[in-house]
């Protein structure tokens, strides 16, 4: 200790010596100087000036070209002028939500420390101490997560909103865009929705129940939990009381009235193009944090990938319902489709089915999970094996034979022992798929299907992949985008809808980050292009043929699992330009002994993914592979032997002719030389005479 003491003395002086602790609580205090100057700044430069009209407008939908495409609305419109309304419908919200909401200036000094220490006993943030311009400002202009940082920001940005706003004006605001659960936003619709009256005619007990909502709207939803809604009701009466909002006879009566529930109109949402925009609904909330009651209630601008023209056309196909089979006992056939630009991975059109639609329902573009059937064959077999050294013209075996317990046959049930690698895609044999995939070994299948973004489940690991047997299956979209690796020369992007999200003040919400893996080579890509134009031009997908357009694809199906019934449980084509990648799946939503899939891909969805690329067309910027199909490449081939054949024979006959063209040469060599000296003679004789 007496050793350590000299130590602790010298640094001791030096400490105060070289006056450490000013330069600390200096540094400490530009710190939090620059930090309030950055929160200030980011509130100042936020347009609060336009939060009100901003807040009655519409989410909106863009499309690639940033042209409206469609309004996300409700029936909440513009909300209810405060005026309209009586004192204790908002002194209702007032008391149980912000008690000193006509007393601050955006903030509340109290309950912020009371929600100081709970959140720092609890150790993370739990919320609380919000005031409603908090609230307002939360809602309209920042998003949900819970962070300090977002605090702070709350808390700026409630100041500045309260400097461009009178009081009322904020609650208006408030009460137009809070969410009370039930689809009803804003107290016009709650009051519509729970009561079946108009907002000015709610009574101070009514009133009390609807701000009782807006702590737990689902927990509290009177239809579901009348208890607790009453529960909570005369918790804020007591508060109204509390603050002499109503006087002791007024609270007496309100806490006696029995609630009649009446359920009104609610809500409706108009949109256009509804399985488009209810998956750019899905990736905003999934992807981007968002939720539902902020994308409608804020006016966002959301920017999207889609082209007008080909989300239109695609629904005009689905609406014909002669390019679909004949549904059993009234039930559907059900198909979704997807249309993808391979060079950004932004998804151009998208349906998600036929027949009636519900509002954010099952979209069998997205959503569905179906085996791939021969869909896989490109990714998990013959990709990998093009990068091990095969190429289109390699002999594979086709013929019966068990990989273990595993034993797989031809659709047809006919084999051809030797073929090559191009036939093998082109018919979409699957003895020689199998049969390269244990070759190559699986791990290499495994290894390409997740580059190309395939999710796969520990049940999938076995050769079946090869043939799409997968446990759990994929939709239309992630097979696009897997597909779009090809005529993209290796690179995989994506699929997405979203670009940018723009809140109601102009401050950018959330913005798409590209995401690009190099799925293969360059020119392993070019060689499937080659093998996937031969599968259109004279394999299982002949009948997508369209004149002058090269388009490339494969074939899928799945099996049914009775082996009486001839037939097939889901079909499948994904096809595409140098372009534009499309993929199609055909189906029943429930596959069973009644209703599957009597025709062949031939006569269903390869004549319907023909229709969806030919309506396509005039949207499309036509251009051709950077290579031929092998049938174009053989043939040439072909064409290059004859002319050497030719060549080559043509030279034989000369050599052989050459000797007799020697002698006849020579004799005529012998010919000059016999009258050169005719000539001769005549010469000297007639000088000589």
């Amino acid at each position: 200790m007496k050793k350590i003491q000299p130590i602790w003395e010298a640094i001791r002086r030096f400490w105060r010596n070289k006056h450490l602790t000013k330069i600390l609580l200096l540094i400490l205090l530009t710190l939090l100087l620059l930090t309030i100057l950055f929160f200030a700044f980011i509130a100042a430069t936020a347009n609060v000036e336009t939060l009100k009209e901003g807040l009655k407008q519409s989410t909106v939908i863009y499309d690639k070209n940033e042209e409206v495409a469609s309004h996300l609305a409700t029936n909440r419109s513009e909300g209810i002028s405060i005026e309209e309304l009586p004192d204790y419908v908002k002194n209702s919200i007032v008391a149980i939500e912000d008690e000193r909401f006509y007393e601050h200036n955006g903030f509340d000094v109290k309950g912020i420390a009371r929600a100081f220490f709970k959140n720092l006993f609890a150790g993370r943030i739990t919320g609380g101490g919000s005031t409603i311009t908090q609230q307002l400002t939360k809602n309209a202009l920042l998003s949900s997560e819970k962070t300090y940082k977002r605090k702070i920001e709350e808390l700026f940005l409630a100041v500045e909103i309260e400097k461009n706003y009178k009081k009322d004006e904020i609650l208006q605001m408030y009460m137009n865009q809070v969410y009370f659960g039930s689809g009803a936003w804003g107290i016009g619709q709650a009051s519509n929705k729970y009561f079946n009256k108009n907002a000015k005619d709610l009574t101070v007990s009514e009133a009390a129940l609807l701000a009782g909502l807006l702590q737990s709207p689902s927990g509290r939803d009177p239809f579901k939990y009348y208890d607790r809604a009453i529960e909570r009701r005369n918790v804020v009466l007591g508060k109204m009381k509390e603050h002499k909002m109503i006087n002791d006879s007024e609270y007496k009566k309100a806490i006696s009235e029995k609630i009649e529930l009446e359920e009104g109109h609610g809500s409706f949402i108009e949109r256009k193009y509804p399985y488009y925009v209810d998956a750019v609904l899905d990736e905003a909330i999934n992807q981007y944090g968002l939720t539902q009651e902020e994308i409608f209630t804020r006016g966002y601008r959301i920017y999207t990938e889609m082209d007008q023209d080909l989300q239109s056309n695609l629904e005009k196909v689905y609406e014909r319902d002669s390019l679909f089979p004949r549904g059993k006992g009234g039930v559907l056939v059900q198909s979704g489709a997807v249309l993808l630009d391979p060079q950004s991975g932004g998804v151009r059109g998208l349906v998600g089915g036929r027949g009636d639609y519900v509002f954010r329902g099952f979209n069998r573009a997205t959503h569905i999970k179906a085996q791939p059937g021969s869909t896989m064959k490109p990714l998990a077999v013959y990709t990998p094996a093009l990068e091990e050294g095969y190429k289109a013209t390699s002999i594979l075996k086709d013929e019966p034979m068990n990989f273990g317990d595993y034993r797989p046959e031809n659709s047809s049930k006919q084999y051809g022992g030797d073929v090559p690698m191009y036939k093998a895609i082109e018919d979409s044999l699957n003895i020689p798929a199998v049969w390269l995939l244990d070759q190559i070994g699986l791990d290499k299948g495994l290894d390409a299907l997740k580059r190309f973004g395939i999710p796969l489940e520990e049940e999938d690991e076995y050769l079946g992949i090869a043939l799409g047997g997968m446990h759990k299956g994929i939709s239309p979209m992630k097979l696009a985008e897997a597909y779009s690796t090809f005529p993209n020369e290796g690179r995989r992007h994506d699929a997405h809808l979203i670009t940018k999200i723009v809140g109601p003040t102009g401050n950018i919400i959330a913005e798409r980050k590209k995401k690009t893996v190099k799925v293969t080579s360059k020119t392993v890509s070019k060689q499937m292009n080659s093998m996937l134009l031969n599968v259109v031009e004279s394999g299982t997908g002949e009948a997508t043929k369209i004149n002058g357009v090269q388009i490339a694809g494969k074939t899928g199906t799945t099996q049914l699992p009775y082996k009486d019934i001839n037939g097939t449980k889901d079909q499948w084509f994904v096809g595409y330009t140098p372009n534009i990648v499309g993929a199609v799946w055909l189906g029943y939503d429930q596959t069973d002994r009644e209703h599957y899939l009597s025709s062949s891909t031939t006569k269903t969805v390869v004549p319907l993914f023909r229709e969806i690329i030919e309506n396509s067309l005039p949207y499309i910027e036509k251009e051709n592979f950077s290579t031929k199909s092998v049938n174009e490449k053989l043939a040439q081939q072909e064409e290059q032997k004859e002319v050497q054949q030719t060549i080559k024979e043509s030279a034989e006959k000369i050599k052989e002719e050459l000797p007799k063209w020697k002698e006849k040469l020579m004799d005529v060599v012998d010919e000059l030389d016999q009258f050169g000296d005719f000539l001769k003679d005549k010469w000297n004789n007639t000088f000589n005479n």
